[in-house]
């Protein structure tokens, strides 16, 4: 008896997040952090004395900061560049001079992304390949939300990630390309700060126009491999070239 009762109680609750999950939609900013010094620290083939003539040509500026907007509802998500600055004397900088739109369609499994990269526009069409994530046990609010976190090895770009997902948000969306956990993620952390992303203002409302795709969508149209080959190569270019492999790929 008891048994059948646990089993009535968990299809219940996963009852109720589908069917919050199926009214959930609404659009996420995100406030996007970087920091050269501590990117660098993380390039474990560089030398010390290169990190540090690095470091002093960037001086006090170091770091910056910009805004992100994530779209959602249960069925898909889109996440780009924000037109609003996060900072006022950014110079006219602003990553919206490159092409960068990630999209993820839950209810087809598929993914649509237009992405600058190493000098080309490339539209990456595949299915959906979530990272192999981890889930730990720790909370913490974000942006008024209680969450969880899990993290990520990306051996890739030789990244560390590690996010907190809301767990009365049940999308599996997130920031950049990071989707694929029981929740909304709201906050994530690249290598130790390298790069910090959170989640600064979360509207519920309807999304269905932010969420269209552009009628035309320009790039080299390729797979996920591709798109991994591709990023394997620069990388193992610059190791060999002992630079940085920051410049010309999103972080």
């Amino acid at each position: 008896m008891k048994h059948r009762f646990l089993i009535l109680s968990l299809a219940a609750c996963c009852l109720c997040a589908n069917l919050k999950a199926q009214a959930l939609e609404g659009s996420i900013r995100y406030l996007v952090t970087h920091d050269w010094t501590k990117k660098m620290a993380a390039v474990d083939y560089i030398s010390k004395q290169q990190r540090e003539r690095i470091a002093y040509m960037w001086g006090n500026r170091s770091s910056w900061k910009v805004y992100t907007q994530l779209y959602f509802n249960a069925n898909s998500a889109k996440y780009e560049d924000s037109e609003e600055r996060a900072e006022p004397d950014d110079d006219g900088y602003s990553w919206r001079k490159d092409a960068f739109m990630i999209f993820r369609d839950f209810a087809n499994n598929r993914e649509n992304d237009l992405i600058d990269m190493l000098g080309k526009t490339y539209l990456v069409q595949d299915s959906l390949q979530a990272p192999d994530w981890k889930i730990q046990n720790d909370m913490k609010e974000v942006a008024g939300h209680v969450c969880m976190n899990a993290f990520w090895n990306d051996t890739l770009k030789n990244q560390k990630i590690v996010v907190w997902f809301a767990l009365d948000m049940p999308v599996p969306a997130g920031p950049e390309r990071l989707f694929g956990l029981p929740g909304i993620i709201l906050e994530a952390d690249v290598n130790n700060g390298g790069m910090t992303i959170t989640a600064d203002k979360i509207e519920l409302r309807p999304v269905e126009k932010e969420l269209a795709l552009p009628n035309k969508m320009k790039g080299k149209k390729i797979s996920e491999l591709q798109y991994r080959a591709i990023l394997r190569e620069h990388m193992e270019n610059k190791r060999k070239a002992e630079e940085p492999p920051f410049w010309g790929i999103r972080y």
